[in-house]
């Protein structure tokens, strides 16, 4: 049976780095592209939406071969992006209704710690998915989203949670530690979630009661693969 998936993903095209310069990113290609071709495999429906419904910008640099396994699966990431229109075509983050949706999904990037990080629609959206125990799944940067997912009492609607995000160590790797306001499992931490990282780069999913977290882009399919089996169960 089709199932409807909610992509919220992010609406900036840059990220403000410590020094106050602009870092040009937007969302990861892998993160967005292999769970698409998951979900769209499986016959469901994608729905795309952003903050105040911009069309969302893919980081040129995860385009590149190097992070694709080379030159045809670059190309292969390329044009399931290109092929995707429900990206062309995002609805605001503010008219979203979770109850419309049998899951929700979040790809990251750099982008997410521009704009989701401190969206209060976003916010919202996930502390009603997260409490309607619908499928939930949230990869690499994607859980800088979880930080404006504030309760009425002002705690988090996260803290408690184990989740895999961004590690520091893949942070300073990809040359940005040392650049960032903040960073992304250390500000996790403070907010009470209890972040779990694996080793750089290699795949590693967290499952907690209805959330599905990844650490970095190589988990994105492997978590796509674990909300199908939670759609279908």
């Amino acid at each position: 049976m089709s199932k409807k998936i909610l992509f919220v993903m992010t609406g900036a095209d840059h990220w403000t780095l410590a020094d106050g310069t602009r870092h040009p990113t937007g969302y990861w290609a892998e993160e967005a592209a292999a769970p698409y071709e998951e979900f769209k495999a499986a016959g469901h429906s994608v729905t795309v939406a952003t903050p105040g419904g911009v069309v969302p910008t893919v980081d040129a640099a995860s385009l590149a071969p190097d992070f694709n396994g080379g030159e045809e699966g670059a190309r292969r990431v390329a044009e399931v992006l290109a092929g995707a229109e429900e990206f062309k075509r995002p609805i605001g983050l503010a008219d979203v209704r979770v109850d419309d949706y049998d899951a929700v999904y979040y790809p990251g990037g750099h982008g997410p710690m521009e704009d989701l990080a401190v969206d209060a629609d976003s916010g919202r959206l996930l502390v009603r998915a997260l409490k309607s125990g619908r499928p939930l799944g949230v990869v690499c940067h994607g859980p800088a989203a979880m930080l404006a997912a504030v309760e009425e009492d002002g705690g988090n609607a996260f803290k408690g949670y184990r989740v895999s995000a961004f590690s520091n160590e893949e942070e300073a790797q990809a040359g940005f530690a040392d650049k960032a306001k903040w960073l992304l499992a250390d500000r996790l931490a403070e907010a009470g979630v209890e972040v779990q990282v694996g080793e750089p780069w290699v795949p590693k999913v967290v499952v907690d009661r209805n959330l599905v977290t990844g650490q970095n882009p190589a988990s994105a399919a492997p978590l796509a693969v674990e909300l199908l089996r939670r759609l279908s169960g």
